[in-house]
């Protein structure tokens, strides 16, 4: 299955790491090429947020946003990576919140690797559109 892998940049070790068990369980994770850059300190995004500029500079130079759309069209699925941040428990940001959306009017399956956070307004979107809480376990995807 063409998996598209979805989360905080903020994660990116662990979005790599999740990109390479996919690959191994027969999969074809797709995600952004920076990630593995931000993972292992190359990614030329580094520079520009050590040179102060903003983060939504950032999204629009790396065309992010229309990026992941694409690759959530050219996919099958979605899997959400939903990790503790800013102190919300299985935090899912805007930019993952829209991308959920993407997939879910596109009829991409998407999976939640966390349960549903609940300390944000917009929890109940999430349940919508989300097909399958993986409880941590990317072995159940299918």
């Amino acid at each position: 299955m063409k998996i598209t892998i979805c989360g905080s940049v903020k994660f990116a070790p662990q979005l790599v790491d999740i990109y390479r068990k996919l690959e191994k369980m027969g999969h074809q994770p797709m995600m952004h090429e920076q990630m593995f850059g931000l993972a292992n300190g190359t990614a030329a995004q580094l520079t520009d947020m050590a040179n102060g500029v903003e983060n939504s500079e950032i999204k629009r130079k790396y065309n992010y946003i229309k990026f992941w759309h694409g690759l959530i069209k050219s996919g099958d699925a979605v899997l959400i990576c939903n990790f503790d941040k800013n102190g919300i428990k299985n935090y899912v940001g805007g930019n993952t919140l829209m991308e959920i959306g993407f997939a879910h009017v596109n009829d991409k399956k998407v999976f939640l690797l966390n349960q549903i956070p609940t300390d944000v307004s917009y929890s109940d979107e999430i349940k919508a559109m989300v097909d399958v809480v993986l409880d941590g376990n990317i072995e159940q995807i299918s």
